[in-house]
């Protein structure tokens, strides 16, 4: 059994939780959250700590009762300190540039591909093939990477692509390393 859900999450100065009307609000320096949850858990704001707590003993209620706690971390989190993700372009040519808020991608397409940001996430540029997505909102922070991710995603032959930072792409032998491993 989880214990995610029983955590009690400390609320740091400057950050104000409130809970009401079935929803989690949460504000900070860097904006505000708001998050809706469903009636079986019981959300409390308590000394300082939010607790999240199930009186149902079913699979899913204790399952939801770790994801809200979760949500409410991430949130207190994001107000706090932000989220950011970032992503580096592989290839011959490959670039980004920032346009007022848009980013102009250059990644192998007759056409450059342009991306907007929805509100409160801000994209940025370093170098011209490192790409930063940064935001309040964990979850929309890793969307709009991965939509950034999939308009070139890294090919399993040479590498080329946008990946995020880290990542390890595995390469595969092409037909050449294939026949030379074959005829000995």
């Amino acid at each position: 059994m989880g214990r995610i859900g029983n955590r009690q999450l400390e609320i740091p100065k400057g950050v104000e939780v409130k809970v009401q009307d079935g929803q989690i609000q949460v504000k900070g320096p860097r904006g505000s959250l708001v998050q809706g949850y469903r009636p079986a858990i019981n959300v409390e704001v308590k000394d300082g700590k939010v607790l999240t707590l199930c009186s149902a003993k079913d699979p899913q209620s204790r399952a939801l009762q770790g994801l809200y706690n979760s949500l409410a971390k991430n949130m207190i989190e994001g107000v706090t300190n932000g989220y950011e993700k970032r992503l580096e372009m592989v290839g011959v040519g490959y670039r980004a540039v920032k346009q007022g808020k848009n980013l102009q991608i250059q990644i192998g397409y007759s056409h450059p591909v342009i991306v907007e940001p929805p509100e409160g996430i801000e994209l940025q540029v370093e170098g011209n093939t490192k790409i930063v997505v940064k935001g309040i909102d964990k979850q929309v922070v890793g969307e709009i990477a991965a939509e950034i991710r999939s308009i070139r995603k890294p090919e399993p032959y040479k590498g080329k692509g946008i990946r995020y930072a880290g990542e390890h792409v595995r390469k595969k032998a092409g037909k050449a390393a294939k026949a030379a491993l074959g005829a000995s």
